[in-house]
């Protein structure tokens, strides 16, 4: 090659064609602002908090853990959140499976679907203030006992019934809408098949439906705990702040705006995100001892 030929730039490639080298294309930029609105929202805040909660007003930087870990009043809030999200999660998934299973197979499936998850639109605030009117002291529920005979109301709110029965009205319909498109996704010819066979629709729902809502159902229980994990105000109108329903939640919340020490709420809200991440971890990983084969069978 002559020294011309050498010393000749080379021609650059268009910006479309080298980000195509990428893989990345004009739809693939849609999903900017996404990744910034995810970043401004939750990145950010959460590395922020993260720093934070290692500068306590006094102390070394681990002194907001050191005090979480060494005072009961603080770290039984685990227990005590723990208490209810669990049974409430287990409870709001189960139900959904034969309500769910049911409705797949019901002609007015969206009508009965509206009614099942009109719950969800009241909010957490209005449904703790309906338990309150039904089942409070003076509410129509005690008042009905009364009128068959029964002495003294029943003590349904203000303790741990309220607020788990708050958790399942408003986690129910959630749980409910996750199990039903995870089971209307399964191909009813497989159920037929196993019938004409002879199995009994016990047998097809341990070897057919169970096998195949597994992987759904984990992700189904995953979302609902982390959802009734951050309970904070069922816990405050419908439970007992400070006794046997003080959640985890209602500790960060004291932490910043009673003491006003939100390197310690920061503390109390790191703990409480790396607890959920943690369950979360161990029901996804459990998901290998239901079923190891293909992950779903769709209709096609």
């Amino acid at each position: 090659m002559t020294a011309r030929a050498l010393n000749q730039p080379r021609e650059r490639l268009p910006l479309r064609t080298r980000l195509a080298l990428y893989e990345i294309d004009g739809v693939t930029l849609l999903v900017l602002p996404a990744i910034l609105f995810v970043a401004a929202l939750f990145v950010y805040p959460f590395i922020y908090g993260f720093i934070l909660s290692f500068q306590p007003k006094a102390g070394d930087w681990l002194a907001n853990y050191r005090k979480f870990f060494s005072t009961p009043f603080l770290y039984e809030t685990i227990a005590a959140t723990l208490w209810l999200a669990v049974p409430a999660t287990l409870i709001n998934v189960l139900i959904s499976i034969p309500i769910a299973m049911r409705v797949r197979r019901m002609r007015r499936r969206r009508i009965l679907t509206t009614i099942l998850v009109i719950p969800i639109t009241l909010g957490t605030v209005l449904i703790a203030e309906g338990l309150l009117n039904y089942l409070g002291p003076q509410g129509w529920f005690n008042r009905a006992l009364m009128l068959f005979g029964f002495d003294g109301p029943v003590r349904l709110v203000h303790n741990y019934t309220g607020v788990m029965l708050s958790l399942i009205l408003s986690g129910f319909p959630f749980a409910f809408l996750l199990t039903l498109s995870y089971i209307t996704g399964i191909d009813p010819s497989l159920e037929q098949a196993a019938s004409t066979l002879g199995a009994k629709p016990r047998a097809r729902f341990r070897h057919i439906l169970m096998p195949l809502l597994a992987q759904g159902l984990a992700i189904n229980l995953g979302l609902s705990f982390v959802q009734t994990f951050s309970v904070f105000p069922s816990a405050v109108l419908l439970g007992a702040p400070a006794g046997a329903t003080r959640v985890i939640s209602i500790a960060a919340y004291q932490a910043a705006y009673e003491q006003y020490d939100y390197s310690m709420a920061s503390a109390i809200a790191m703990i409480m995100g790396f607890s959920q991440l943690l369950v979360v971890g161990l029901i996804l990983s459990a998901r290998r001892f239901v079923y190891r084969g293909a992950v779903g069978a769709g209709k096609g």
